[in-house]
């Protein structure tokens, strides 16, 4: 098995619910260029339809309204998509910082001194706790 199959195996048995998966493919297709320029067809479509609408007031109204509810829904999965990324790096690194303190620790018998360096990395990472 490849490293593309491998990789396309690991997306399908995640583990992950509808909603995550939905602000995954959210996330992606928000942070390129092409929705950018959706939002700026957008609002070009938005100047233009002035004429179109019968107070100055509503037509402001349309915008604001449209906007807010844009910017709420996008800030919801941007956060949500932001916290689930931290989690996870903050996971890969307590999983490095335990192989290194377990592979310092066997060594140890060699150096006191690395004795301490394990029990001082345990103790800022919080391994003891998760154990």
């Amino acid at each position: 098995m490849d490293r593309t199959e491998a990789a396309e195996d690991r997306k399908k048995d995640d583990g992950r619910d509808p909603f995550e998966r939905f602000v995954e493919a959210a996330n992606q297709l928000v942070s390129r260029g092409p929705f950018f320029a959706v939002i700026v067809v957008a609002l070009v479509l938005w100047a233009a339809s002035y004429p179109l609408w019968s107070s100055t007031t509503k037509w402001e109204l349309a915008l604001h309204t449209g906007s807010a509810i844009l910017s709420l829904l996008l800030l919801v999965l941007l956060e949500n998509a932001g916290r689930r990324s931290q989690e996870a790096i903050q996971e890969k690194l307590n999983v490095v910082a335990e192989a290194l303190s377990d592979l310092m620790e066997s060594r140890a018998a060699d150096d006191p001194h690395l004795t301490e360096s394990v029990e001082r990395l345990r103790e800022a990472v919080g391994l003891e706790e998760r154990h």
